[in-house]
């Protein structure tokens, strides 16, 4: 019987899923795209005009309004790619409708400067006694990342001590400023402060305080800086022996400026302020202001490497080892109208969805991606745009 998939989100993200999941339409079967804006889900639906794609209108906040979505079109799954401060209300409707759950980021209150997957992780009793399945992070990093750990436990290391994420972008989209997914969420994330989990407890750090040059295959190298990410938070609880865990991202020195500014003039805050008798949130004015990272992949050259260095032991000796993925943005612009960011992002979401539908990664209850078998995700990631490879260090 033909699947019924349901993408929520119209951003970038979801342009490359939907694309991706109708070249793999013997595994999602029809595909019912809904935002609240749905002029942009039909955006999308129009670049492919021979695939079984409907839209619909959605306000994500409400869960009665996905729930009733949900029960309409009979979906099979849910792929979350919407803001993550609607997390909740979705697994919530999944739960309250039994469908499987998917999403790429976790869950972040709107009026908090914070993410983290407690209350994701507390839905998980829930999905076990509806009887269904909820896969968390599955998109890069979180997602991939999550999976090159994994597969590094299982067949290269006994014990892992200590793992570094390094996550490089050297595209270029000829803007002086602009982010490569939500304005909001990604200047959040990148202005707070830092943190990395050592030795049982977690140390923070000023923004960008701690910096390290990586030599980045493909790239070159580039300043990365040490960041919190969400990650961390679920390695820390399933990769075996961990000491240490550090999560790195690459800035070139104009975004470090333009940031730096727009923080000191309160351009970054998250509470609402006064205008001319209105009530505005800088950071929500600000993203009307940048571009929208949709409208970067025609613009943008160059290419993304994201990966894992662990460090360990293997049969009593110490092990080296780096597993990285490189991709190019005009690649992906060409093969699904997104750039890098997007579709490293889209692509394991379509992954993890798949191996859910197939019935190759099933289980009751709330998962992140380490939690299951890497190599079927690996092998995926191969087929399906991403090759990877190892290096020993």
């Amino acid at each position: 019987m033909k699947k019924t998939t349901l993408i929520i989100g119209a951003g970038g993200v979801s342009r490359v899923v939907v694309h991706k999941c109708v070249m793999n339409a013997d595994v999602f079967g029809k595909i019912v795209l809904a935002s609240r804006t749905v002029s942009k889900c039909d955006e999308i639906r129009a670049e492919l005009p021979d695939a079984d794609i409907e839209t619909a209108a959605l306000d994500a906040d409400s869960t009665d309004a996905v729930i009733a979505l949900i029960e309409t079109i009979k979906a099979d799954i849910v792929i979350n790619v919407a803001l993550p401060y609607q997390d909740l209300t979705i697994m919530d409707a999944c739960i309250a409708t039994k469908t499987p759950y998917l999403d790429t980021a976790n869950y972040e209150h709107p009026d908090e400067a914070k993410f983290e997957y407690k209350l994701q992780w507390e839905r998980n009793e829930a999905f076990k006694q509806e009887g269904i399945m909820g896969l968390l992070g599955s998109g890069f990093d979180p997602g991939a990342t999550n999976v090159f750990c994994a597969y590094a436990q299982k067949h290269y290391f006994d014990e892992i001590h200590t793992i570094d994420i390094l996550d490089c972008n050297a595209g270029d989209h000829g803007y002086p400023f602009a982010t490569n997914f939500n304005p909001e969420i990604n200047l959040r994330e990148v202005s707070a402060k830092g943190r990395y989990w050592e030795n049982g407890e977690w140390i923070e750090t000023e923004p960008m305080e701690i910096m390290q040059v990586w030599d980045y295959p493909e790239v070159g190298p580039k300043d990365s800086y040490l960041l919190y990410h969400e990650e961390m938070e679920s390695l820390v609880k399933h990769i075996k022996g961990l000491k240490r865990i550090r999560f790195f991202m690459t800035f070139g020195q104009s975004y470090l400026k333009h940031m730096e500014v727009l923080q000191n003039v309160g351009m970054l805050g998250i509470e609402p302020v006064q205008h001319k008798g209105m009530e505005i949130v800088p950071i929500e004015f600000l993203k009307t202001l940048l571009p929208d990272p949709a409208s970067l992949g025609p613009r943008t050259k160059g290419k993304t490497n994201i990966g894992i260095v662990a460090e360990g032991i293997k049969d009593g000796v110490k092990k080296k080892i780096y597993i990285y993925q490189v991709k190019d943005h005009e690649e992906c612009y060409a093969e699904t109208n997104s750039q890098g960011v997007s579709y490293t992002t889209g692509v394991p979401a379509m992954i993890g969805a798949k191996l859910m539908l197939k019935g190759i990664w099933s289980g009751e209850g709330v998962f992140n991606m380490e939690q299951l078998d890497p190599d079927p995700f690996m092998q995926e990631m191969m087929e399906q745009g991403l090759p990877w490879k190892i290096k020993e260090l």
